[in-house]
């Protein structure tokens, strides 16, 4: 046993409990922590489906205004983009079912 002297100090029936006992707090800890800043494991937990398809991502180019644009999903997400040729273009991120109702 690497620190077999500790138990000289220490009894086994007071460390042992202890040291189990610290094991469950900060597994407890960590399971409470994942719990709260997270949204798919309350999901997962309670049933839910995780996840789904992958988004699609059309872009629109800041040349062509928002009124080419019109064809968005009302609460989409869009990601600027900076190109490597250093033109800027906007990505919209819609899910495969509301692309296949735009049609």
């Amino acid at each position: 046993m690497n620190n077999a002297k500790m138990w000289l100090v220490v009894k086994p029936t007071v460390g042992v409990p202890l040291f189990l006992g610290a094991v469950a707090v900060g597994s407890f800890a960590v399971h409470v922590a994942v719990l709260s800043n997270t949204t798919w494991v309350a999901d997962f937990l309670s049933g839910k489906p995780i996840g789904g398809a992958p988004a699609v991502a059309s872009m629109v180019l800041p040349e062509t205004g928002a009124q080419a644009a019109a064809y968005l999903v009302p609460g989409a997400n869009t990601v600027l983009i900076t190109m490597p040729d250093g033109t800027m273009a906007e990505a919209v991120l819609t899910l495969p079912q509301d692309v296949a109702a735009l049609d």
